[in-house]
């Protein structure tokens, strides 16, 4: 079992090949055998994922299970997994054999549709498991290309602008980030990420175009890894090709990008903004701090006069991780602690909630909210399911919702009250664009006649929500199973950048002096 996390990522990839080689023609038979094979790759993914878990010790902060061997043209293969990651590695396999049971109504290109998500799945992995930065790299930007696919051929009418806008925003970021990769290695002489987080790169103030940079290096470093991290979560200003995408987006695509995408975002700024630049995140904190809050306001707002419920739900995804960076940045350990849980929670919440879309879509077509009402009358069982993730989103007590925004918000408030006090009207707000839009879709009289057949959910797609609800309320009332795993890695994280920052804090007074 010593390539165990190998195997994990590429048994998706394996699929893929199996469906691209051996899968011909496009009846019926083949389409139904293209999605088996890729459900039956995809649980096969998440049983293997379960030995990594197994395996994994809380207590040790180091990086586990680390396999490591020479790669093409001097570069290294590394991969290993922490109590950072290893949950999101989770989150991932739980989530892709849901992702492809709800595809099965899909009739157009059914095998390529398959191979697309397999090869993201591999991807995706790939980020959260890398140790090496080129090898990082290339699974983050990788990653775009079956998303962008996905959404410009399944997509939408505006199918082709939302995805060249969703390519265009993610991978202008990401050139930065590859500018302060090659600084970091003409600096440290490695790309290796253990040694890297170890690396004290320079933070000496110095003057740039007339410009005082405070923190030097690190600070123009984080601002460039800034740059890409900040569009995938993303950050209010460089949200709006969110909306666009998800709108666009199948149903799937949707789920694959709020649940799961939306993540490296955040797992980037715990894995080289806070470790690798402490002092230019301690310099940039405030100023992220307050574009959290500002995120989380006005994006609650702009949902609630969303007539498209995916827009709606994109925009309060937009919300949800404002939160995330808020905890991030606070660098406590409520604060983080709340950040991960968040994240963790909310591919559940999310991806749950364009399910839901999607159930209806797929009976009449149209995500406008003034099309439903009462649906209730007809469809009884996704009355309760989607009241129960609407509450969830919300924050209700009992769910995963509460445990992130509480400890978050518990978090920042030691950092900055005024902060704080703005997240919180975010939970008021929430509460309100979520529950306006239950009462409009499912709640009153059945009046509409288009509605007045509707059938309920299947059993396919009752099975398809069972473990996000199961999981949802395990998280809720029993949240020490995301905090007793990610508790000690946090600690050792908040450890190194306390001492980090504390030394420039020293040499600067001493400099003043």
């Amino acid at each position: 079992m010593g390539n165990l996390l190998s195997l994990t990522t590429f048994i998706p990839l394996l699929g893929a090949l199996i469906l691209a080689l051996f899968l011909r023609g496009d009846d019926v038979a083949a389409q139904r055998n293209a999605k088996w094979v890729a459900l039956a790759t995809t649980v096969a993914t998440f049983v293997v994922s379960l030995f990594i878990l197994f395996g994994f010790n809380p207590a040790d902060t180091g990086f586990q299970m680390v396999e490591e061997r020479a790669w093409l043209m001097g570069l290294n293969y590394k991969m290993g997994v922490d109590g950072i990651s290893i949950l999101f590695v989770m989150l991932t396999t739980f989530l892709m054999p849901l992702v492809i049971a709800s595809c099965w109504d899909v009739k157009s290109r059914v095998k390529e549709y398959m191979i697309a998500f397999l090869i993201l799945e591999t991807l995706m992995l790939g980020v959260f498991m890398a140790l090496d930065l080129i090898l990082f790299y290339l699974f983050f930007e990788a990653g775009l290309i079956p998303m962008f696919l996905i959404i410009g051929i399944w997509g939408g009418k505006d199918r082709i602008y939302a995805s060249f806008k969703f390519f265009l925003y993610t991978f202008l970021g990401s050139v930065l980030m590859l500018v302060a990769m090659v600084a970091m290695y003409v600096d440290a002489g490695t790309t290796d990420i253990p040694t890297l987080m170890a690396h004290t790169f320079g933070s000496e103030t110095f003057s740039l175009l007339g410009v005082q940079i405070l923190g030097g290096a690190q600070t123009l470093m984080w601002i460039a890894f800034f740059a890409s991290f900040a569009v995938k979560m993303p950050m209010w200003p460089v949200h709006t090709w969110l909306p666009d995408a998800h709108v666009q987006a199948p149903t799937a695509g949707s789920v694959v990008l709020a649940a799961i995408l939306l993540k490296m975002g955040g797992y980037g700024f715990l894995r080289f903004s806070l470790p690798m630049f402490p002092i230019g995140s301690e310099v940039m904190g405030p100023l992220v701090l307050w574009l959290s809050a500002i995120a989380i306001v006005y994006t609650s707002l702009v949902a609630l006069v969303q007539q498209d419920m995916k827009k709606l739900i994109a925009y309060s995804s937009v919300a949800h991780m404002g939160y995330v960076t808020m905890g991030i940045f606070a660098v406590n350990q409520q604060g983080i602690d709340g950040a991960i849980f968040q994240m963790i929670s909310h591919g559940f919440i999310s991806g749950a909630l364009f399910l839901c879309v999607g159930v209806i879509y797929d009976r009449m077509h149209t995500r406008e909210i003034d099309a439903y009402g009462g649906l209730v009358n007809r469809m009884p069982a996704y009355a309760l399911i989607f009241m129960f993730f609407t509450m969830a989103n919300v924050g209700l007590p009992g769910t995963s919702g509460f445990i992130g925004e509480f400890l978050v918000l518990v978090g920042i408030f030691q950092v900055n009250t005024w902060v704080a006090a703005i997240a919180t009207t975010g939970v008021i707000l929430s509460a309100a664009y979520a529950l306006w839009l239950y009462r409009r879709v499912v709640m009153g009289d059945l009046i509409k006649e288009s509605l007045k057949t509707i059938k309920d959910m299947t059993r396919r797609e009752r099975a398809i929500f069972a473990p996000l609800v199961t999981m949802t309320l395990l998280l809720g009332v029993y949240p020490s199973l995301v905090t007793d795993i990610i508790g000690p890695s946090v600690g050792a994280l908040i450890g190194q950048y306390d001492t980090a920052t504390a030394a420039f804090e020293a040499s600067t007074q001493l400099a003043a002096n």
